[in-house]
């Protein structure tokens, strides 16, 4: 009798920790139809993301709801970039490969910041040349400088005296979806993998 008194306790305390446990750790509804989806959070809730109006690499004028319509994992950078756009760009193409394999299909963008070199020419030799469907984007300064300050993306040429200046620039990749504008970054150590699980997920919850 003991024994089986002790047993019920102790199923009951398993039990009453469990219940804890699920309570705690259980996903909670905050009215966000992506909160299972999200790994990141924007600092004070700031808005990022917005109409825009830039020249696709074929010379065409479009707005960003022309350029939307699918999934969009959307980067900022330069066609001249040493190092880092070449690699983002490169995984970013990857990680839509990766979609398109398991039935998504997502759209790979580039928004120049160095406008002055990376006319509509330049950038499709360079989209082309990582995927099929990457679109490049580029415009006027002030067009560009108006995306870059929808999505708070900073840039800032370096002073040169000759055409081979450097241009620092931030490097998130933002997820943008057509009926819900902007909603997830990806940080440089994010691998192709990791953001095609993501955008999964946030396109079967869309």
């Amino acid at each position: 009798m003991i024994r089986t008194i002790a047993t019920v306790s102790t199923v009951s305390m398993i039990a009453l920790m469990g219940g804890i446990w699920y309570a705690s750790n259980a996903p909670k509804d905050t009215g966000d139809q992506f909160a299972q989806c999200r790994a990141s959070s924007v600092a004070g809730g700031a808005s990022i993301g917005g109409p825009f109006e830039l020249v696709r690499e074929d010379g065409v004028t479009v707005t960003d709801a022309e350029v939307i319509t699918k999934p969009t994992l959307l980067y900022f950078g330069y066609t001249f970039c040493p190092d880092v756009c070449p690699l983002d760009t490169a995984r970013n193409a990857e990680a839509v490969e990766i979609l398109e394999e398991d039935g998504l299909i997502a759209t790979p963008v580039m928004i120049s910041i160095d406008p002055e070199r990376d006319t509509p020419e330049v950038l499709a030799e360079f989209t082309d040349y990582l995927h099929p469907r990457m679109v490049g984007l580029t415009g006027s300064a002030e067009q560009v400088k108006a995306a870059s300050q929808a999505y708070r993306t900073y840039y800032k040429r370096q002073p040169a005296d000759d055409e081979y200046y450097l241009v620092d620039h931030s490097t998130h990749t933002y997820l943008v979806l057509p009926e819900h504008g902007f909603v997830e970054f990806y940080r440089r150590d994010a691998s192709a993998e990791a953001l095609a699980e993501s955008v999964a997920c946030f396109a079967k919850h869309s």
